[in-house]
C-alpha cells in the first residue's frame, strides 16, 4: 500500500534528513531499545526517544523500510494494534503440520511432532491436536508394518488426552474404538461408546462409533456380545448397514442360531436390497449347511391363507412368519426375466409396496401438513378445509390413477408461445382410460385458478366442464398446495400417480428417504411427449430386493455393474418339500 507523504511546515523541513542514508549516524547514538508504532509513523507524530530528548519528524515512507521495528500496542485507545499478517502461534503451527501428516499418512512424522511438543512443554495440546493424532493412528492399523506402533502410541496419546482434562469428541472415540478392535478388545471399544452415551452432550455416537465393537465381537464369534451392541444401537436410533448386518448374519449362521439368521435376512431385505458378493456367499453357505436343512416351519406352511394375508399386509415380497417347509434347501444362481419370472424355479417376483402401517402414517402426515398450512395462512380469501377433499374422495374414490395436472400441462412449455397445454393433459387421461382393465377414468388434480382460466377459454370450456361433471377433475382451493391433494389421493387409494415431479421436498418434510423411494417405485408413472406422441413409463413389474414367498422360497439379488438388470445374478433358494 502506498502511503501519502505528510505535509510539514517549512520551518521544520530543515530537520528532515534529505535521504535515509543520512539518518545512519544520528541513529547510532540513539539507544537500541526504541519502540515506535506504525501509527506514529503514519501520522507523523512527534516521537521522544528515550534518553535523547530530540524532536524529530519522520517521513511515512521510512515506516515501510524500517524492518527492524517491533510490534506493540499503541497508546491510542481507539486504534488497537493488529497482529502481523501471517503470524501464527506454536499451537496453530503444530495443528497445521499434523493435518499435513494426516493427508500424507505419515505416522512417524506426526509422532515426532507430538513428542517434540511434549518435550518442550511450551505447547498446550487441544482436542484438535489429539483428534488429528488419533485419526492417523487408527488409519495406520491397516498397514501390517505400522499396526503395532499405531495401536501402542494411539493408546498412549489417548491416555494423555484424558489425563490432561481434554474431553474426547465422537471422532476421537471412534478412532480409539478402532484401535481397540484391531487389538481384539471389543469390550473396551464398546465401553468407550457407552461412556459417550452416558455422559450425553454434543458428542453423539454414530454408526462408525459402534461398528468397531460390533465387528470385533462377530469376528471372534462372541455372538451374544454382538447382539448386545446391536440393542444399544437400536436404543440410540442407529440404523445398521450391510457390513454390520452381514457380520451378524455370519456369526449367527456359524453358531447355529436359525431364528437370528431369519431376522438378519429380513434386515438385509429392509435396509440393503441388493447384497454384495461377500454377503451372498454367507447366505449361500447357510442354506447349503446342515443346520439350515434341520429347521422346519412348525406347521406354518400348511396355513396358506395366513401366509397370503401376511404377504398382502406387508405390501408383498415377504410374510415374516418364519421358516416354511422342511428338508434340504436347493440353492441355485440364475437370473430373472424382464417380467419378474425366476428362470430357475418359474416363480414370479412381487413389486413390493409399503406395508399398511407405513402407508397409514404417510397419509396421516399429509393430512397434518395440509391442516398446518391452512392454520398459517393469512390470506383474506377463505381457504376450504382439506377435510372437504377427504370427504369428496371417500365418496367418489374409485380410481386406479391420480394425475398431477399442472406437471403434465406445463411439460415442455418453456418457449415463447408456450402455456398450459390442455391437449397434453387430455392425451394422458385418454391413455390411462384405455389401459384400465375396468375402463375407469383417472382423477386429475388442478389448482382452481388454473381451472378458472381454462373455463374462460371457449376452446377448452366444454372438455373441462365434462371432466368436472364426471368427477374426472377436482379443483384444489386457493392458498393450498395441489401437491398435497394428488399425493394424498394416490397414497390413500393405493393407486398410480402420474407425474414427473421428484417430490424431494416431500421426502424431507414427511417420511424417511427409504420409505418414499419404495413408495415412488411402486406407484409413480412418468411420462414423455416425443413429437406430440405420449409415452407412459409404468412402474417396474417386480422389485429388485430380497423376497420371501408364501411357499417359503427366497430370491436374493446381487449387486452388479451400473445396476444393469440383464447382467444381474439372483440366488434362488427353494426347498425339496415345497
Amino acid at each position: 500500500m502506498k502511503l501519502k507523504k505528510p505535509s510539514l511546515p517549512s520551518s521544520l523541513l530543515s530537520a528532515v534528513p534529505p535521504c535515509l542514508s543520512q539518518t545512519r549516524l544520528p541513529y547510532q547514538a540513539i539507544p537500541r531499545r526504541v519502540r515506535v508504532s506504525s501509527f506514529t509513523f503514519v501520522n507523523s507524530k512527534l516521537v521522544t526517544l528515550r534518553n535523547r530528548p530530540v524532536n524529530l519528524h519522520i517521513y511515512c515512507s521510512m515506516a515501510g523500510t524500517d524492518k527492524r521495528r517491533s510490534c506493540h500496542h499503541d497508546e491510542s485507545p481507539t486504534k488497537p494494534n493488529k497482529k502481523k499478517k501471517g503470524g501464527r502461534n506454536p499451537e496453530k503451527n503444530l495443528l497445521i503440520n499434523l493435518h499435513s501428516c494426516s493427508k500424507s499418512k505419515n505416522l512417524s512424522a506426526a509422532l515426532a511432532l507430538y513428542d517434540a511438543a511434549i518435550t518442550s512443554g511450551d505447547i498446550r495440546l487441544s482436542q484438535q491436536h489429539f483428534q488429528s493424532l488419533l485419526y492417523l493412528c487408527s488409519a495406520s492399523i491397516s498397514d501390517p508394518s505400522l499396526q503395532t506402533l499405531a495401536i501402542d502410541r494411539g493408546f498412549q496419546i489417548f491416555d494423555r488426552m484424558v489425563s490432561s482434562g481434554v474431553s474426547p469428541n465422537e471422532s476421537c472415540v471412534t478412532a480409539v474404538a478402532r484401535l481397540a478392535a484391531a487389538k481384539g478388545d471389543g469390550d473396551y471399544a464398546f465401553k468407550l461408546v457407552k461412556d459417550i452415551v452416558a455422559v450425553g452432550g454434543v458428542s453423539v455416537p454414530r454408526l462408525r462409533t459402534y461398528s468397531p465393537a460390533l465387528l470385533c465381537f462377530c469376528e471372534i464369534m462372541e455372538a451374544e456380545k454382538g447382539y448386545e451392541v446391536e440393542d444399544h444401537m437400536d436404543a440410540s436410533g442407529i440404523v445398521l448397514e450391510e457390513a454390520e448386518i452381514s457380520a451378524l448374519l455370519k456369526v449367527s449362521a456359524a453358531t447355529g442360531r436359525e431364528k437370528k439368521v431369519y431376522k438378519y435376512l429380513h434386515k438385509l431385505r429392509e435396509c440393503v436390497g441388493c447384497v454384495s458378493e461377500e454377503t451372498s456367499k454367507i447366505i449361500e453357505e447357510w442354506f447349503c449347511g446342515e443346520k439350515a436343512s434341520e429347521v422346519c416351519d412348525n406347521g406354518i406352511g400348511s396355513d396358506i391363507e395366513l401366509l397370503r394375508a401376511s404377504v398382502l399386509k406387508n405390501g408383498g415380497g415377504w410374510h415374516g412368519l418364519g421358516w416354511v417347509g422342511e428338508g434340504k434347501w436347493i440353492v441355485k444362481k440364475g437370473s430373472v426375466s424382464p417380467t419378474g419370472k425366476c428362470l430357475s424355479c418359474d416363480e414370479h417376483l412381487d413389486c413390493v409396496d409399503t406395508n399398511e402401517l407405513e402407508t397409514e402414517n404417510f397419509v396421516d402426515s399429509l393430512v397434518a401438513l395440509a391442516v398446518e398450512r391452512k392454520a398459517k395462512m393469512n390470506s383474506c380469501e377463505p381457504m376450504a378445509d382439506f377435510s372437504e377433499f377427504q370427504e369428496w374422495l371417500e365418496k367418489h374414490g374409485n380410481y386406479e390413477a391420480i394425475v398431477d395436472g399442472a406437471n403434465i400441462g406445463l411439460y415442455q412449455q418453456n418457449f415463447a408461445d408456450g402455456g398450459f397445454s390442455l391437449p397434453q393433459l387430455e392425451a394422458v387421461v385418454k391413455e390411462l382410460y384405455s389401459q384400465s382393465g375396468n375402463k375407469k377414468q383417472p382423477l386429475v388434480l388442478l389448482h382452481k385458478k388454473r381451472v378458472n382460466a381454462l373455463l374462460d377459454n371457449p376452446n377448452h370450456r366444454n372438455l373441462v366442464e365434462e371432466w368436472i361433471n364426471n368427477n374426472v377433475l377436482y379443483a384444489t382451493p386457493p392458498g393450498s398446495n395441489d401437491d398435497w391433494y394428488w399425493l394424498y389421493a394416490a397414497a390413500k387409494l393405493k393407486c398410480l400417480l402420474v407425474t414427473n415431479d421428484e417430490m424431494r421436498d416431500h421426502i424431507f418434510e414427511l417420511l424417511s428417504n427409504s420409505f418414499f423411494q419404495k413408495w415412488k417405485e411402486r406407484h409413480q408413472v412418468r411420462f414423455t411427449f416425443v413429437k406430440g406422441s405420449l409415452k407412459l413409463e409404468m412402474p417396474p413389474p417386480f422389485s429388485v430386493v430380497i423376497q420371501e414367498s408364501e411357499k417359503g422360497s427366497w430370491h436374493v439379488p446381487i449387486t452388479c455393474l451400473n445396476n444393469e438388470e440383464s447382467l444381474r445374478s439372483w440366488i434362488c433358494i427353494t426347498r425339496e418339500s415345497v
